[in-house]
């Protein structure tokens, strides 16, 4: 039997910040519907749903927001498989060659998924595109959470974007996005499990411990 490596591919910072979006994106995804569509019946105001409802949101608005920007910066300090090249493999040859490798196995046209120790190629784009979403998300949020305080720092820093877009145009996006987080985070359980199957890597406790079992021959 062959003898794999054990190797520490996910630092901390990379998987501190995937658990705080994760608890983030429930308690945003539950307070923001609720917010839009109250669903609790409580018998008087005094009962205040909604203003706890509300607080958590913005608490934890404050967490994604930080959690992001800890994520980029890790970009550039993080090693090989959490900086900025590793989300671009259309930049390369190489990660044309583990593009469309990857996506003939998704699409049943091969039975090998081309060898990876980070991500494969087209999850490292969806990811790149998860980071817009995430952005335009604390973008469009704090722009409808300044309006509620004229002059204020989100007012100022995000302000324009209502007389541009609209109240409702920026509520219908930031909603949209809610749900396409939704259906992200269901298909990346999904993938992961799949992975963790077929590649028998330890893709799934990697997110937890940081180390995945390598094939040194593999790479």
């Amino acid at each position: 039997m062959k003898a794999l490596e054990l190797r520490y591919v996910w630092e901390w910072p990379v998987r501190l910040t995937h658990w705080f979006n994760v608890i983030a994106i429930i308690v945003l995804s539950v307070t923001g519907y609720y917010i839009g569509d109250p669903f609790v019946s409580v018998p008087s105001t005094n009962s205040y749903v909604m203003g706890w409802m509300r607080f958590l949101h913005f608490v934890f608005a404050y967490v994604f927001a930080i959690s992001w920007v800890v994520r980029i910066v890790w970009m550039f300090f993080g090693n090989q498989y959490a900086r900025f090249p590793a989300f671009a493999p259309w930049a390369t040859r190489e990660g044309w060659k583990h593009i469309v490798g990857t996506f003939n196995y998704y699409t049943f046209l091969k039975k090998k998924v081309p060898y990876v120790v980070g991500h494969n190629a087209l999850a490292a784009m969806a990811y790149s595109g998860v980071f817009v979403l995430f952005l335009i998300q604390i973008v469009s949020g704090f722009a409808l959470y300044g309006q509620f305080q004229p002059g204020s720092f989100w007012d100022s820093a995000f302000g324009w974007l209502l007389p541009m877009f609209g109240n409702q145009g920026l509520r219908l996006t930031h909603h949209i996005i809610m749900w396409l987080l939704i259906g992200f985070a269901i298909h990346h359980v999904y993938s992961g499990w799949l992975m963790d199957t077929k590649e028998k890597n330890g893709v799934m406790g990697s997110i937890f411990g940081g180390y995945k079992f390598i094939d040194p021959d593999e790479e």
